[in-house]
């Protein structure tokens, strides 16, 4: 009961990172870039700051948590370029989409055996996805802003595979962390030619730590803390609940005008992962 409810939590909190990103971002409240940057910043403080409280080293130089950090990176940029030309839940669906993919297909290298119900609820729940972002649908969103976002879900999935040998969650993320702010730091100058975080306003600077701080940073390791305990594509399919989440939260805090189209989308996920996460009893025993 526990490891559900601190699952729970976690997708609330990757829930709710669609929605800020979507209110500094799409609000242009902050640049795309900016916001990962200061996303990447305030995790590693927090983070940074715990390690030290507990009087605990926190090694950089390991090739682990340098992949882990690339990954990070990769994730960050392409999640906050994304926003800027999609509402929170039509990005999160799309990225937990892929997200599943990513580790779906981990699970198979590594070994991983998921039953037949656990791919059927994959197929239900991937299929809601295609049904939401199907071109020329109600829902849709610039070819850029999907392949941002594409390539944010690849580079998410890999950094959660990663983080399924984690011995120490706290200190793996606080370094993937800041590997993210040097490079999100590199990033931004690149693009502003030596000048960052130039247009921000106080309240997307305002969303930008929040969604690092807390809901990225807490919830990272607190999702790094889960993965041992879960298998890979028990982990990418539990993460398909986000959508949801980050949908009403968009309707709810954004005004996004919610449709039949996203509903219907919404309902054959969650069907999916329903279907895929119930235990199937073969002679006595449930499969896992």
């Amino acid at each position: 009961m526990r490891l559900v409810a601190m699952t729970a939590l976690v997708m609330v909190a990757f829930a709710a990172n669609s929605v800020l990103n979507r209110a500094a971002v799409g609000g242009a409240q902050i640049g795309a870039l900016d916001f990962a940057l200061v996303r990447a910043v305030a995790g590693a403080a927090v983070l940074v700051l715990l390690i030290r409280l507990r009087h605990a080293r926190l090694p950089l130089m390991e090739p682990r948590r340098m992949l882990g950090g690339l990954m990070l990176t990769t994730y960050l940029i392409g999640f906050s370029v994304a926003y800027l030309a999609m509402d929170a839940g039509l990005g999160a669906l799309i990225l937990f989409g892929g997200v599943q993919v990513t580790m779906f297909a981990g699970a198979l290298v590594t070994g991983e055996r998921p039953p037949a119900r656990r791919w059927i609820g994959a197929g239900l729940a991937l299929s809601g996805l295609a049904w939401l972002v199907w071109p020329g649908g109600a829902v849709a969103a610039p070819l850029w802003s999907v392949a941002a976002m594409a390539l944010a879900a690849v580079g998410w999935g890999v950094y959660s595979l990663i983080g399924r040998g984690s011995a120490d969650p706290l200190g793996d993320t606080a370094a993937a962390f800041v590997w993210a702010t040097v490079a999100g730091f590199v990033a931004v100058v690149i693009q502003t030619g030596g000048s960052t975080v130039n247009t921000a306003s106080l309240p997307g600077l305002a969303l930008a730590v929040t969604s690092g701080a807390v809901t990225s940073g807490l919830g990272y390791a607190l999702w790094y803390g889960v993965l041992p305990r879960i298998g890979a594509s028990v982990a990418g399919l539990v993460q398909l609940s986000v959508p949801v989440i980050a949908a009403l939260g968009g309707v709810v805090f954004l005004a996004e005008a919610p449709s039949l189209r996203m509903l219907g989308a919404a309902a054959l996920v969650l069907g999916g992962i329903a279907w895929g996460l119930w235990p199937q009893r073969t002679r006595g025993s449930s499969a896992s």
